[in-house]
């Protein structure tokens, strides 16, 4: 079945927190973002003390209780103290992390996550914890990467693997508008995946060549037609690393747009990112948003 998210202008804006500096920036960020998109921001820290019941006692539970709503005042006056107009809800979840986003996501639109937590017993925002939201999320998620108050560049990187990105690069444009911003629409094609074409078809290369341009001619023409004001630049590369051409693209972008892709788990365990998407998530220099695939590109490496 065919999933559906909200567009960037339509979709609140939703972040996790857990005391962490990460956190703390990332919610700074979003709600920069929910002003962009004149939306409200809506804060949730997953305690886990449903989960947790067992092994905690009613003291301890109060407490992670009591500082969990702190944390979520603090948080939202922070916030406010920035972006003063700005509507913002707080959320206290008895779930974990990974579920309390999904849920409000599903409510409220696009997650946001910060690229690293506290670490140990207690964290609830950690990289394998967002790496989770991200894997398994319906919603768009934004992974908040690079150097917290760094100057923008201005350009919205979209990543383009085939004709069916142009669902994500649309996305993208709209984010380009939203951050009155150029798109960049960067494909780049893996030299090892046609190697046993090349090995037997030496005077194939260039008609392989020209096969990955036109998928990117394909997908420019249509975004200049939909977007006919908005600056659009296009570049097919080749590399044997995927990700590593598009981490280093991410030097000089804003926002990495792309689809989540994923790959079956073991043992029929919950489905996991693919390995160029969990390298972007570990390396990018901006952050990084992952709009969800579904069917057909399940199973597929990037």
């Amino acid at each position: 079945m065919e999933s559906t998210f909200r567009t960037p202008d339509t979709s609140s804006v939703v972040v996790g927190v857990d005391g962490s500096q990460s956190a703390r920036s990332a919610a700074l960020w979003a709600a920069r973002e929910a002003v962009r998109r004149d939306r409200p921001l809506h804060i949730v820290y997953g305690a886990d003390t449903d989960g947790r019941a067992l092994y905690l006692s009613a003291e301890i539970i109060e407490r992670v209780r009591v500082n969990g709503r702190e944390l979520l005042d603090d948080t939202a006056k922070a916030v406010s103290a920035e972006y003063p107009g700005l509507n913002v809800t707080t959320e206290f979840s008895r779930a974990g992390a990974v579920d309390s986003l999904h849920r409000a996501g599903a409510l409220h639109g696009t997650i946001v996550v910060g690229n690293r937590g506290l670490g140990g017993f207690n964290s609830l925002m950690l990289g394998s914890v967002g790496m989770d939201v991200a894997a398994a999320a319906m919603t768009p998620v934004i992974v908040v990467r690079g150097t917290e108050g760094a100057e923008e560049t201005g350009t919205i990187l979209a990543a383009v693997r085939d004709e069916h990105d142009l669902l994500y690069a649309k996305y993208a444009a709209r984010e380009a508008e939203l951050h009155k911003a150029s798109l960049r629409l960067l494909h780049v094609w893996n030299v090892l995946e046609s190697v046993g074409e090349v090995v037997t078809m030496l005077d194939g290369v260039d008609a392989i060549a020209g096969g990955h341009a036109e998928i990117l001619r394909a997908v420019t023409g249509a975004i200049r037609e939909e977007f006919p004001d908005l600056d659009v630049e296009a570049d097919a590369e080749k590399s044997i690393s995927v990700a590593g051409v598009l981490v280093e693209a991410s030097r000089h972008a804003d926002l990495l747009v792309m689809g989540g892709r994923r790959v079956p788990g073991p043992l029929g365990l919950a489905p996991n990112l693919g390995g160029a998407t969990h390298s972007l998530l570990h390396h990018a220099h901006c952050p990084v948003l992952l709009i969800p695939r579904t069917g057909s590109d399940f199973g597929s490496r990037s």
